[in-house]
């Protein structure tokens, strides 16, 4: 029997159609789900100690996000914004009321009574808590890019874990459904935030589709594979690496492993892609973290990140 041969715009026209494009977050299970995979990652990890902490950091955004209620969007600025292609729930835009900075006092104080703190973390915790109101809202601006200056690299791990608590209560409530693409499909379609890393999920509706996750909301939306998610550019400029493939001798060590980078040639960016079907319990912040050592491999080889982890920030001098 004769097959129809599809041209690349057909292709994809039929994914639009076919392929459910938005992940929303389970505000229910998503840090409890990062927690977990934190403390499993820490048990074979040379940074396993700052793995712990952020697994503990997780723990208490969880316990944050459960009773942290927040104004949505009305049905109105949700038209608005998508009639201009913008995020409806802005990174940069969308007000941030005080209750955020409530939920930074309980991640300080959560992660303050974990035992056998290092004494850098206590006296950097026991800092936030005492930081000026108007000197947390101002990092906060730097952080998520509404305004210039000097990011406090120790400090801003908290002060994004209290903004991912915020920001996933507003994201948890939309419908996949009522989510349209940005014009830019590198950017959240809810926050416009940029990509932590992507994922290769393995259990049906989504299964073999790739998605990018957010590094702030955590919804995900789809993306098509072999294409870089900074640039665009797609075939023979992407290229995929591993720990493993670095003392291999063939590829099957690149193919092999859960946690890959997709390197571009055109743009010489990189991002993480985690594939579910090598190992089932991923998780894009976490597995990005812990493969730290990748980051380090690739940079040697003149590559850059597209983008950072919220949970691992370099100083100016860095």
């Amino acid at each position: 029997m004769a097959q129809r041969v599809l041209e690349p715009g057909q292709i994809e026209t039929l994914a639009q159609r076919s392929i459910p494009r938005i992940r929303i977050p389970d505000r229910a299970k998503l840090f409890m789900h990062r927690a977990a995979r934190l403390r499993t990652l820490a048990q074979a990890s040379p940074i396993g100690d700052y793995l712990r902490l952020f697994a503990a950091v997780a723990d208490a955004q969880h316990a944050a996000l459960a009773d942290f209620s927040v104004a949505l969007p009305s049905a109105a600025q949700i038209e608005t914004a998508q009639m201009h292609h913008m995020p409806p729930i802005s990174a940069t835009t969308w007000p941030r009321p005080p209750q955020w900075r409530a939920k930074l006092q309980a991640i300080c104080t959560a992660v303050a009574a974990q035992p056998r703190l290092p004494d850098e973390v206590a006296r950097l915790v026991a800092r936030l808590r005492g930081t000026a109101l108007d000197d947390l809202e101002t990092q906060a601006d730097v952080l998520l890019g509404t305004r210039e200056g000097e990011i406090d690299a120790a400090a801003a791990p908290f002060l994004m874990a209290a903004l991912q608590v915020h920001w996933v209560a507003l994201s948890s409530c939309f419908a996949p459904d009522a989510v349209k693409p940005l014009d830019v499909p590198g950017l959240c379609p809810l926050c416009g935030s940029l990509p932590v890393a992507s994922i290769v999920y393995a259990q049906t509706p989504y299964q073999g589709y790739r998605y990018l996750h957010c590094a702030l909301c955590a919804c995900e939306w789809h993306m098509v594979r072999v294409q870089c998610s900074q640039c665009g550019a797609a075939g023979k400029d992407i290229a995929y690496h591993s720990l493993a493939s670095a003392t291999a001798a063939d590829d099957a060590a690149v193919v092999d492993a859960a946690v890959r980078a997709e390197t571009c040639e055109h743009c010489h960016c990189y991002r993480k892609i985690l594939y579910q079907e090598k190992n089932p319990a991923v998780e894009p912040v976490a597995d990005d973290l812990a493969s730290v050592a990748l980051d380090l491999l690739l940079g040697e080889h003149g590559y850059a990140r597209a983008s950072g982890n919220p949970l691992l920030w370099q100083s100016a001098e860095a």
